[in-house]
């Protein structure tokens, strides 16, 4: 059997961050939600996305099209924050038997052939399977209070407990492979570890009595850091000199990390280097925050937040909402975001006031207006920024930008929606 990760039109909610990745490839706790499958199956997944997606990916060959018609598979939802007790149920599948949350999909085990007249290029019609017979009404299950990451603030509000969750699954608590030094403070040893390579610098201050610290390999901690439990910090991530990173938060691989952050997910490869504020933030891949950026993540009259979710208003039903930003934007020194500010891919913020709360991707200005971000100078920005990374900008990468330039303009023209 093969496991099979889908993606479903619901991932328009989870955009601008599901722009150039699929939904599975979102982090939550310490690991994306693809890692955690993998991690608690022990088995590699296969793929079912966008198609541009699939063809993004499909040089390791573990899209769904590589299986044959007669495969027998396990269709998961790659929007799911499955349990212990979830992932044994899917575990124990017959042939036949699903999942569900009510009208949502959670796992179907089937074979491949039966799968392929529900997908189109946004994925799989999961919707049309659930509602039509190809599921029989007595291999239905319920899970009514599955985990499901609808929009990118629910992988914010679970970020915490999934932290404490992959370190009690993965970790190895209390290990410390790396070097501290002996001017280090570390409180709630027995809750830290500190994988190898990893570095923490004199004067730094690591509390886990409220929570793990997860610190792992090749990461740097420089000199009078605080960094407070639970927390990941991503490999070869670097906390720059005196940044007080407060609990719930992830950082992926390769950020430099500055100033204040609280409740914060970081996807990887992005820059917050500076002093300022970044709370109940979810940051895509290869941002830059200028110096002392700002964002609210509270109104002034404590009321619940509502966002811009592709230009259309959705109520969060919460207090505390920061800024969403996509893969390869960037914002100048000293911008302000509103709370609950949604900023699309590939956009490029400056000047004074508040940019509004909703940019479309692809977009260049701030406050005092905006304009399209052209596609070729765009992917000449991100070309610069790979290479300073030493990763190499592919003609498949351009392909990549090129498609997501598409579907942006379609999700605000609202063709999709």
């Amino acid at each position: 059997m093969k496991i099979v990760l889908f993606e479903d039109r619901h991932y328009l909610d989870l955009l601008p961050l599901a722009y150039f990745r699929p939904v599975w490839e979102l982090r939550c706790g310490a690991r994306t939600l693809q890692e955690k499958f993998e991690a608690q199956l022990q088995e590699r997944c296969y793929f079912l996305a966008r198609k541009y997606l699939c063809d993004f990916y499909l040089e390791n060959s573990r899209c769904f099209d590589a299986l044959p018609a007669e495969e027998d598979i396990l269709l998961v939802n790659g929007r799911w924050l499955a349990g212990t007790e979830e992932t044994a149920a899917l575990q124990r599948l017959d042939p036949g038997a699903a999942l569900l949350s009510g009208a949502t999909l959670l796992a179907w085990r089937t074979g491949a052939g039966a799968v392929k007249h529900f997908i189109s290029e946004e994925g799989l019609d999961s919707r049309a399977i659930v509602e039509t017979d190809s599921i029989s009404p007595e291999s239905r299950r319920e899970f009514p209070n599955a985990r499901l990451i609808e929009y990118p603030w629910d992988a914010l509000s679970r970020n915490g407990e999934e932290i404490v969750q992959d370190y009690r699954r993965l970790a190895d608590p209390g290990k410390i492979a790396g070097t501290v030094h002996q001017g280090a403070h570390v409180l709630g040893r027995d809750n830290v570890t500190i994988e190898t390579g990893a570095v923490i610098k004199p004067g730094v201050v690591i509390d886990a009595e409220r929570g793990p610290v997860w610190i792992d390999a090749g990461a740097l901690v420089m000199p009078n850091a605080v960094l407070e439990g639970p927390l990941y910090v991503g490999k070869q991530s670097r906390i720059k000199i005196g940044a007080k990173i407060y609990e719930n938060t992830s950082i992926g691989p390769v950020c430099k990390i500055g100033g204040e952050v609280e409740e914060c997910i970081v996807q990887g490869y992005s820059n917050k280097q500076h002093d300022g504020f970044l709370g109940h933030a979810y940051l895509g891949a290869w941002v830059n925050l200028g110096a002392d950026t700002n964002n609210s993540d509270l109104k002034n009259n404590y009321g619940v937040i509502q966002v811009l979710l592709n230009g259309k208003p959705v109520n969060t039903g919460k207090r505390f909402v920061g800024l969403m930003m996509g893969d390869h934007s960037k914002c100048a020194i000293n911008t302000m975001f509103n709370t609950g500010t949604v900023v699309g891919a590939s956009c490029n913020i400056f000047g004074a006031g508040m940019p509004p709360k909703f940019v479309p991707s692809f977009s260049w200005g701030g406050a005092e207006g905006m304009e399209v971000f052209d596609f070729d100078k765009a992917v000449e920005l991100a070309e610069i920024v790979f290479s300073r990374r030493n990763a190499p900008f592919t003609e498949r990468d351009r392909a990549l930008f090129r498609a997501v330039w598409t579907l942006a303009k379609r999700v605000e023209a609202g063709s999709l929606l």
